[in-house]
């Protein structure tokens, strides 16, 4: 058997893969074009990749192939029709990186409540040295606790966010852009309700005709001028040109993002000149990328290939 990584650098050079090796030769590729695809993959029995698009150009000459393996939950890049027409299997993962994602939305929100980079460049800038009073406290911040906190998408991750807010005490509210049916024992609203009354609001749903380009100027209107956003769902369900507009004009307090429209950022991205870390904050599409979710999810897709061919 053999088992080609397309794009190996988006799991990491951290994570332990010798698990495959067992199975047969195995070709690491950091990254692959459409092109180089087509001829790295010609010989291939099983394929693993994260963003390479999986259609007649990109394997079309992989004669052999059996299975396609997705490194992510979601599946946009593979031509299933092309695949089902070919009787090539495919697999993708789900689960596997809700415990971190729940955690960089608490990260994020953290740091933009309490205002931490202030305070630590306070003190890096050694403005605290020999200062009057032992503490200092010029930019003010609120507790979570009896904050409303909404959450745009409850599946696995949404419903990991729920428990982790209501443990600090926020009330917890969610909406489901696509109308989809009440969850039992969570608080449902429409999303003008959301808007309009939480302080918090986070968004953990997949990218759809319901969602895309669902953050806009006529949202961000609606929202509390103390309001925090966060998107942790996928970069185009916020229109970027209007959160830049509205963060420079206090419609809303702060923003947190680790979704793009384009990734890597655009040098046209209405948000690069924004360098206030208290208003905005951007990591880079690292919320799902612990170790432990990159662990389990190749050892769910280890599992995948062996399952298949047992």
């Amino acid at each position: 058997m053999k088992i080609v990584f397309l794009d190996a650098k988006t799991i990491g050079e951290d994570i332990d893969l010798s698990g495959f090796d067992k199975l047969g030769e195995v070709v690491k590729y950091g990254f692959s074009t459409i092109k180089e695809a087509r001829e790295r993959t010609a010989d291939a029995d099983v394929v693993i990749l994260n963003k390479v698009p999986v259609n007649e150009e990109s394997i079309g000459k992989a004669d052999k192939l059996k299975l396609v393996c997705v490194t992510a939950t979601g599946t946009d890049n593979l031509d299933k029709a092309y695949l089902e027409e070919r009787g090539i299997a495919w697999r993708n993962v789900t689960g596997y990186s809700t415990e971190s994602v729940a955690q960089h939305t608490f990260a994020m929100l953290l740091y933009l409540l309490e205002k931490l980079k202030y305070y630590d460049d306070y003190v890096k800038e050694e403005r605290y040295i020999s200062d009057t009073v032992f503490t200092h406290f010029a930019e003010a911040f609120h507790e979570l606790s009896g904050l409303s906190f909404g959450i745009i998408g409850l599946g696995n991750i949404g419903r990991r966010v729920a428990c982790i807010a209501e443990a600090f005490g926020m009330k917890v509210f969610y909406a489901s852009p696509s109308g989809s049916a009440p969850q039992e024992g969570y608080t449902q609203v429409d999303l003008d309700t959301l808007y309009r009354t939480c302080d918090i609001i986070s968004v953990h749903a997949p990218l759809n005709k319901y969602t895309e380009g669902l953050i806009n100027a006529d949202a961000l209107r609606k929202m509390k001028s103390s309001c925090i956003f966060l998107n942790l769902g996928r970069g185009p369900i916020v229109n970027e040109q209007d959160l830049a507009d509205a963060l420079d004009e206090g419609t809303i307090a702060a923003a947190g993002l680790d979704v793009l429209r384009a990734e890597p950022m655009s040098p046209d991205s209405p948000l690069r000149n924004m360098k206030d870390s208290r208003r905005l904050l951007i990591t880079p599409h690292v919320a799902w990328a612990s170790i432990e979710s990159r662990t389990r999810l190749m050892s769910t897709i280890l599992g995948q290939v062996e399952e298949f061919f047992r």
